[in-house]
């Protein structure tokens, strides 16, 4: 492994796409019309950048640890 990584979080409400985060184009994809709401406020409270350092950083490191304990 050359150490990059690459990732998504979905999020979904009722069974069905809500939102999403595309950690390489660091966007949020809105399912519907409702989502979009939320698309707006996320990138106005730049929850981006709390997902790519959660993405990039924690679970990577909460991964490596779990897998540690085989």
């Amino acid at each position: 492994s050359d150490g990059s990584v690459r990732g998504s979080e979905r999020v979904g409400y009722d069974g069905w796409d809500f939102i999403s985060f595309q950690l390489g184009s660091k966007s949020f994809v809105a399912a519907d019309d409702a989502a979009e709401v939320t698309r707006r406020l996320w990138e106005d409270v730049n929850e981006a950048e709390r997902l790519e350092n959660y993405l990039k950083h924690i679970c990577p490191e909460w991964l490596r640890k779990y897998v540690g304990y085989g």
